[in-house]
């Protein structure tokens, strides 16, 4: 089931997740729903607060690149233990901040540890393209977007877009839920 993708200016995105354990409900369906409202949306990654739960939950599936093979996995209580390398600029989009992409720097290395849908506990060390998609993620889950990566001077800059995207303003290619509105009396 496509579930809508909650947008800019929702409290849950500013929020920390809390984790879950293996009997949190329906975790597989959920985990099913959020691939299907990530492939509709044409992501290659979705976290639970992006489809209104604040619980550390997320997927990502990098597809087929050129230089890398396709990375997919679903992160279940995820903490990145270790970041490192030289930082790189990519110019970064999210499904919950539609027509807004901005460069963002981050590490090409991490080392995660997280549970799967299996319930299974793994870590890993990741590189490239896939460990900029779990950064960001996994940012998230952290009560974080990439805005908050950038200027500020950008972000002034992109001040009338994000409202406009918080009051609904925004086209996109899936279902979005927008913040509810202060209706002056």
């Amino acid at each position: 089931m496509k579930l809508p993708i909650v947008a800019y200016g929702d409290p849950v995105l500013k929020k920390k997740c809390e984790p879950i354990d293996k009997n949190y409900p329906n975790l597989k369906e959920l985990i099913e729903n959020m691939w299907e409202t990530m492939y509709n949306a044409s992501g290659v990654g979705l976290a639970a607060p992006q489809v209104g739960l604040p619980i550390r939950l997320f997927v990502v599936d990098t597809g087929e690149l050129d230089d890398e093979p396709q990375y997919k996995k679903a992160f279940v209580n995820a903490q990145i233990l270790e970041e490192s390398g030289e930082p790189w600029g990519f110019s970064e989009g999210c499904l919950s901040i539609p027509d807004i992409r901005e460069e963002v720097m981050r590490k090409p290395n991490i080392v995660i540890q997280y549970f799967d849908e299996n319930w299974e506990e793994h870590k890993e060390a990741v590189t490239g393209f896939a460990a900029r998609v779990i950064q960001h993620e996994y940012d998230h889950i952290e009560g974080k977007l990439f805005t908050d990566k950038i200027s500020l001077l950008r972000k002034q800059l992109l001040k009338s877009k994000l409202d406009k995207i918080t009051k609904g303003e925004v086209r996109a290619d899936y279902k979005m839920k927008f913040p509810k509105q202060n209706k002056k009396r």
